[in-house]
């Protein structure tokens, strides 16, 4: 019985998480050219988190089998809204700041959409992760994998958190000092996207290592592509239609040591 009920990576089509990525993408794509602060690009802001969260379950599913997409929604639900919730109620671990009401419906204070960006951007970044260490040693490769996954995961937010604040989905009481370029978002924040990545990533490792099944048969292009276009795409919206050129500047500066990593990986593998 317990057979039947356990998804095999192999049962599900290997394209199934390349469909809501896509359509992130073309989501994505739509943003910065709605109208700043209508309705229409508050609904385009919630198509991008569905649709990513979305990639995230499905390809861990796809991947990994049902126990471990489920372990990574309800362990990243979970750690964003405990993080969160003291957050808001003490400024502890990013930094004194409020959402707007336009997130709708909260828990604990919480609007439900961040669990769900939380999901998006964290098994993403775990994946890259993996890839970026697997020729560590391997007594060191999961410290390693956990660090690098929880830099990844703070990078996003550097590109993000300003874009955020300028649709006035969540405002800063100490904004400064920030980042260079960016002075609507302090550096508490990054710290405390580092802390909280620090201790979601390594739930994270442990779900997969307790309930993966192998082997794998399902590449990690959907969700990568979602980390790519999210923070690079993003990059260029910011620069070329948001006026964050700052945040822009921020997210090629993290992504080029990771495109030059995979691109020396490729080599030594070829």
């Amino acid at each position: 019985m317990s057979g039947l009920l356990a998804v095999r990576p192999g049962n599900r089509p290997a394209a199934l998480p390349w469909a809501p990525a896509v359509l992130l993408v073309l989501t994505a794509i739509a943003y910065p050219l709605t109208d700043d602060g209508g309705a229409v690009r508050d609904a385009v802001s919630w198509t991008i988190v569905l649709l990513g969260s979305t990639v995230s379950v499905v390809h861990a599913t796809v991947s990994r089998g049902a126990r471990t997409g489920a372990g990574v929604l309800l362990v990243t639900a979970a750690t964003a809204v405990a993080f969160e919730a003291v957050g808001l109620a003490t400024g502890f671990p990013y930094g004194e700041y409020a959402y707007s009401d336009d997130l709708g419906p909260t828990l604990l204070g919480v609007p439900f959409l961040v669990p769900l960006a939380w999901l998006m951007m964290a098994w993403p970044s775990w994946l890259l992760a993996r890839r970026l260490t697997r020729d560590v040693r391997a007594g060191r490769r999961r410290p390693a994998r956990v660090a690098v996954a929880a830099a990844v995961f703070a990078g996003w937010d550097v590109v993000l958190d300003p874009q955020m604040v300028q649709a006035g989905y969540w405002t800063w009481a100490h904004p400064q000092p920030g980042l260079p370029g960016i002075d609507t978002v302090p550096l508490t924040n990054l710290a405390g996207w580092l802390l909280a990545g620090l201790v979601l990533m390594a739930l994270l490792d442990l779900v997969v290592a307790r309930t993966a099944i192998e082997p794998l048969r399902t590449g990690d292009g959907a969700p990568l592509l979602v980390l790519g276009w999210m923070t690079l795409g993003g990059a260029l919206a910011h620069a070329g239609w948001l006026g964050l050129p700052g945040s822009a500047v921020w997210g090629v500066v993290l992504a080029v040591p990771v495109l030059a990593a995979l691109t020396a990986q490729a080599r030594r593998t070829s």
